[in-house]
């Protein structure tokens, strides 16, 4: 007794069987096309790019200072010529650790995002499951614990286009009062 979309599964014991109803999701599509998801990435990545430009400048500066240093250093003292190398390594210093920072405040974005995304699905599909009496749901990832599914129990369209609804519905302002 299987109907699309569910299981049979029979106990030896009572020789009951039990239907369960199954579908799943190619995870990594549903992130790939959920609108929140693409529009905060492009706001990471725009973010990164402002990031490197202003990295870009900084580097440039201290290029030049170095590049000053070095065709003054002639003219210098030995003690003008060693603080200001001590100068140039604090710079670069602050440079890398600058960079250092911006790496770190990017890859921690970029976990958030995912945190939030992998939220919000999992809040939509337990609603979509109790909507439609479906027990499970399942991830379909490739190279994960799942090596062949009926398509027929794939809902990764219906889930793309319901969670994309709801977080457009979500991003309309409320009435003034």
């Amino acid at each position: 007794n299987t109907t699309e979309g569910a299981a049979s599964t029979e106990t030896k014991e009572t020789g009951c069987v039990a239907v369960l109803k199954v579908a799943y999701v190619m995870t990594d599509s549903v992130i790939a096309r959920y609108t929140y998801f693409k529009e905060k990435s492009g706001d990471i990545t725009q973010k990164g790019k402002n990031f490197e430009s202003e990295l870009g400048s900084r580097a440039k500066g201290f290029e030049q200072e170095v590049a000053n240093f070095q065709q003054s250093a002639q003219s210098m003292t030995p003690n003008q010529a060693r603080a200001k190398q001590e100068e140039l390594v604090k710079k670069e210093q602050n440079l890398v650790t600058y960079r250092d920072n911006i790496m770190q405040e990017l890859s921690g974005d970029e976990a958030k995002l995912y945190s939030d995304v992998y939220d919000q699905i999992q809040v939509y599909l337990t609603e979509y499951a109790q909507a439609n009496n479906l027990e499970m749901v399942l991830s379909y990832t490739r190279g994960g614990a799942i090596w062949y599914s009926n398509k027929a129990l794939d809902i990764t369209d219906i889930v793309v286009e319901g969670i994309n609804k709801k977080y457009e519905a979500s991003k309309v302002p409320a009435p003034a009062k």
